[in-house]
């Protein structure tokens, strides 16, 4: 899988029978043309995996100009935008524990996944919104209607506005009554 860091959205990912650069490279590129990066490459931070460095990656991330970025060397968790997916990924209550029962299902399953963790995933990371709606920018007019209908709420419901008005405001009530409390004369 490749993860955008600043929406947290799954561009790309594939299942393959195994692990090899050649595979790696072709995830990158499908993923640099399906987002349209082609001429504005971005930076692939990677662990320092077989696949991730061989000679065919390095080639594709050169032809692509995408700029390398790699993980310190023996360091498995420096990268937390990819460990959070990874662990979100294999939490997910459907996970097949015992394993998949062959390539097709694995990619079934991660094609579901995948698609749930872009468009119905509110991710609390980037505020409860999903990692799509960040990447296309729709976060910051949904975070201003969700904070506009909080504060209408809290004017126009019984439990907010006259009624707080009404009856004071009782936070303050409850700190000043264990204040009295807890001072001794």
């Amino acid at each position: 899988m490749i993860v955008d860091i600043y929406s947290r959205k799954a561009v790309g990912w594939e299942v393959n029978p195994m692990e090899s650069a050649e595979f790696a490279a072709k995830l990158l590129h499908k993923a640099i043309l399906d987002e349209g990066c082609l001429l504005d490459p971005p930076v692939l931070h990677a662990d320092n995996g077989g696949p991730q460095k061989g000679f065919t990656m390095k080639a594709k991330l050169e032809d692509l100009g995408v700029t390398p970025s790699y993980s310190r060397p023996r360091g498995s968790n420096d990268n937390p935008y990819s460990e959070s997916l990874f662990r979100t990924f294999k939490y997910r209550p459907e996970y097949p524990v015992e394993g998949f029962a062959s390539i097709e299902a694995a990619r079934k399953w991660v094609r579901k996944f995948v698609w749930w963790y872009n468009e119905g995933h509110l991710h609390s990371a980037i505020r409860f919104v999903t990692p799509s709606q960040r990447h296309r920018g729709e976060d910051a007019t949904l975070l201003a209607i969700a904070i506009g209908f909080i504060t209408w709420q809290n004017k126009n419901s019984p439990i907010g506005g006259a009624a707080r008005a009404a009856t004071g405001n009782r936070s303050k009530k409850c700190g000043s009554t264990v204040q009295k409390i807890a001072k001794p004369r």
